[in-house]
């Protein structure tokens, strides 16, 4: 079988597991349902009120840890007014949310979102775009994981992998110390372990291929070039630098694995958008109105912080390293 579609069916396995299993569990309307904005079945534990509550309260001070917002109104308010715009096409079924949309005074070059809406971009990864449709394109990604509850998702996999395997290590310390399950259970759980964990990695890589492909059809919808969601990749491709572990041992898939994902939603899905002037880049707004503000002001920090955001452009979106930490 191959490797896409092996991860797909163990991926399809994985979440029927978790709703059979902890549905028999968890008296509770929250469970497995279908999200309005991917239409797929996934397992949730949380509530979208609970979304929203633990994301306002993240998002309380983060702004500061990477250098503060951008002073200067002019940028700042692009982005949000760019946000506002995208989250016009999500789709009917997410609840309102309050979406709030920073530009950071950071140099490093990262965008990354919290459940509820709070989605945060850096002016190192502002300074490396061309275009409107391109920070589109970063933001467009970061609504697509706040629609389609990617933090809410993971967190609730990862309590049924652990719950899971807690079970399994009761009945097993429970058996007879010469049964065959003693003796087979204390070998297969710990393999079970480490492929489940490989499982979970496949799960941060899914949601990334997901949230371009959402950011994408938002981009559409508001009427500009899904290309610059191409544009955004390159750019960090270009940025990333050193050696980097194999992929399927990443959270994030590979921008060139982004890069052929998009250039086939490109030439299929939104290929009536290619040279079609009602799709827009404005690269000459994004100029005036990004650039050329950002360019008189003093140079943004390389900012460090004690947080688990990622700090490499090759992984630009740090939204399931922080989900993980708001889990703790």
């Amino acid at each position: 079988m191959p490797a896409a579609r092996a991860r797909t069916f163990y991926t399809r396995l994985f979440n029927l597991a978790l709703c059979s299993i902890l549905g028999l569990f968890m008296l509770s309307p929250i469970g497995c349902s279908t999200n309005p904005a991917t239409g797929k079945r996934s397992f949730t534990m949380y509530s979208w009120d609970w979304e929203k509550r633990v994301g306002a309260e993240a998002a309380n001070g983060l702004a500061e840890q990477f250098g503060g917002e951008v002073e200067d109104v002019i940028p700042s308010q692009y982005v949000r007014d760019v946000g506002m715009k995208l989250v016009q096409g999500i789709e009917p079924g997410v609840p309102e949310l309050e979406w709030e949309f920073t530009l950071l005074n950071s140099g490093v070059i990262n965008a990354f979102a919290l459940p509820g809406g709070k989605i945060f971009f850096t002016r190192g990864l502002a300074e490396q775009l061309e275009s409107e449709a391109a920070m589109a394109g970063v933001l467009g990604h970061e609504i697509g994981h706040v629609t389609a509850r990617h933090g809410n998702q993971k967190m609730s996999q990862q309590f049924g992998f652990n719950l899971g395997l807690a079970a399994s290590n009761v009945i097993i310390g429970a058996s007879d110390s010469d049964s065959d399950l003693r003796k087979y259970g204390q070998v297969v759980i710990p393999g079970v372990a480490i492929g489940g964990n490989v499982l979970m990695l496949s799960y941060g890589r899914g949601s990334e291929n997901e949230a371009d492909m959402l950011g994408m059809r938002y981009m559409e919808r508001a009427g500009y070039n899904p290309v610059g969601q191409l544009d955004v990749m390159e750019v960090l491709l270009a940025s990333s630098s050193g050696a980097r572990q194999p992929e399927f041992l990443s959270t994030h898939p590979y921008p060139e694995s982004r890069i052929e994902d998009i250039r086939g939603l490109l030439s299929s899905t939104y290929a009536h958008t290619q040279g079609n002037s009602a799709y827009v880049l404005n690269r000459e707004q994004y100029r005036r109105k990004m650039l050329e503000p950002l360019g008189d002001l003093p140079p943004a920090p390389d900012t460090q912080t004690t947080t688990t955001m990622l700090h490499n452009a090759a992984l630009w979106c740090a939204h399931c390293s922080e989900q993980v930490s708001l889990a703790d």
